[in-house]
């Protein structure tokens, strides 16, 4: 009796053991690709997966996107400076089968593919536009390792460049390109101003010269300007007309004859010792 319970056990125990090896379970990303004595079967899954024991062995591809950081890439651009380049790619499996067979190690595979596209692409392409039209180059990237990795089963969804380092003197250098590019436009707009300003105020001109009450309204606009709040300046304005009578006094009695203080004018002697052309002077004898 004890015999039997124990070949029991065993027979037992290797059927536990049998269906172990040919029961797998796959989770809904994954695929089973399956070789039995080495032919290639079909791709299984997701959910239980009957093997042969012994005959079929199983590959287990994940179908998720798969994040892959390439590593600093040293690139001379078409303009002959150097940068050094990071960028992500994101791949998927679509074919389980053609990911097993046609190649070894299709992660590694597509890791160095990127690389030497990377730096392929990038060495094409000046340092402007490497830091300027970066989709564009992104987008290029991506069909170019698309199309080498197609064969694989594997595609190439984004490829994205996440940082440019360039040396230290070329970034003062495009700092100072920057700056004047500033200093041009803000150069352009001062001017375009100045030439606005200055067509308004020619309209302004024909508007006052054809009424003169609104440069006496200017005028008193201009006095409240300086006259603000926060200013220590006093303004005190003398209207014309207070003056005028004072000018028409003094250039009647000029008329009439009468004395009118005059401005005394300036001797400048000359070389020969006239004086305005009429009188001479005496000239000096130094003595010895």
């Amino acid at each position: 009796m004890t015999t039997i319970l124990v070949v029991l056990s065993i027979i037992v125990l290797f059927v536990v053991v049998l269906v172990g090896m040919s029961v797998r379970v796959l989770r809904e990303y994954e695929r089973a690709v399956v070789f039995r004595l080495g032919r290639l079967i079909t791709s299984k899954g997701p959910g239980l997966v009957v093997l042969i024991p012994g005959v079929d062995r199983m590959e287990r591809v994940s179908l998720r996107t798969v994040t892959l950081k390439i590593p600093v890439q040293e690139v001379i651009t078409r303009d002959n400076v150097p940068a050094k380049v990071t960028a992500v790619t994101y791949f998927r499996v679509v074919d389980a089968d053609r990911a097993i067979v046609e190649v070894e190690d299709f992660l590694a595979a597509t890791s160095q593919i990127a690389q030497t596209t990377l730096r392929s692409i990038l060495g094409k392409a000046e340092l402007d536009d490497l830091l300027s039209e970066r989709e564009r180059l992104n987008e290029d990237l991506q069909k170019v390792i698309d199309q080498q990795t197609e064969p694989w089963g594997v595609k190439v969804t984004t490829v994205e460049i996440k940082d440019v380092e360039i040396p230290a003197n070329m970034q003062r250098a495009i700092a100072r390109q920057a700056e004047a590019e500033r200093e041009r436009r803000a150069k352009i707009i001062n001017a375009e101003a100045e030439f606005q300003a200055s067509t308004k105020l020619a309209d302004a001109a024909e508007v006052i010269s054809r009424n003169p009450t609104t440069l006496q309204l200017r005028y008193l606009q201009t006095l409240h300007e300086i006259g603000n709040e926060n200013s220590s300046t006093i303004v005190f304005p003398l209207p014309l007309d207070l003056v005028r009578p004072f000018l028409e006094t003094r250039g009647g009695a000029a008329d009439s004859g009468a004395a009118v203080p005059r401005t005394p004018a300036m001797i400048v002697p000359h070389r020969d010792g006239r004086v305005n052309g009429s009188r001479t002077l005496p000239r000096r004898h130094s003595l010895r």
